[in-house]
């Protein structure tokens, strides 16, 4: 689901203080409740996605096109990354976050992790159309768990990036976002199931998932 803006503006987030050359393109609310501890698990698992397996053939598709578009025109090559065209926001940080955890390696994605938090995630992305960072916020609800919010913050690199960024708005808001979205909601619920960390209240858990952490506590019991 999309969200206002100023959900994410009006939050203390750490990465308002790196990127206020940027521009904030978007916010949005992952499907689903995390419980207490679950934070890690669901930005390990948000890491590890990968768009080209998507069960979405609209954004195989769309990835594929980006994909090959960006080497026909060199988009994508190490001059154009992050330490070449722009400087990793790692060099931004002030002490307290360059101590803290970066944040997992993505496994597909060409994304690199800026910072780890009890509460917040930043990844960072650049190519010769842009600069950008990925925002996952915790934000706590009346429930006793915590629901995820990612905001999408934005340089483009002069008048090809914003013509870019343009371009992809409609793609991104109508095709790319609300199936990858609920891939991450249902990915994050099924291994958060299995490893116990859902609270109670949680009933949108696939019944699969439900299905795996019985057998892992069978499993568990069988070996004891």
């Amino acid at each position: 689901m999309r969200l206002p803006n100023s959900v994410h503006t009006s939050r203390p987030w750490r990465i308002h203080e790196l990127t206020r050359d940027f521009r904030l393109e978007d916010v949005w609310e992952l499907p689903g409740v995390g419980g207490p501890d679950a934070f890690p698990l669901m930005v390990q698992r948000i890491a590890s996605g990968d768009p080209s397996q998507s069960s979405s053939v609209a954004v195989r598709t769309l990835f594929a096109i980006r994909w090959k578009i960006g080497e026909l025109l060199g988009w994508d090559g190490p001059d154009a990354g992050l330490g070449s065209r722009v400087p990793t926001l790692r060099d931004r940080l002030p002490a307290d976050l360059r101590d803290a955890p970066s944040g997992p390696d993505f496994d597909a994605l060409p994304f690199s992790s800026v910072y780890l938090l009890e509460d917040e995630w930043a990844a960072e992305i650049a190519n010769q159309t842009m600069h950008g960072v990925m925002h996952i916020g915790r934000v706590s609800d009346d429930t006793g768990g915590f629901r995820a919010h990612m905001a999408v913050v934005v340089k483009p690199n002069g008048l090809l990036g914003s013509a870019y960024m343009a371009a992809i708005r409609p793609f991104r808001h109508l095709i790319v976002y609300p199936p990858m979205l609920r891939e991450m909601g249902r990915s994050w619920r099924a291994a958060a199931a299995c490893a116990g960390r859902l609270p109670a209240v949680e009933s949108r858990v696939p019944l699969y998932a439900l299905a795996l952490e019985r057998s892992f506590r069978r499993l568990r019991v069988a070996r004891t």
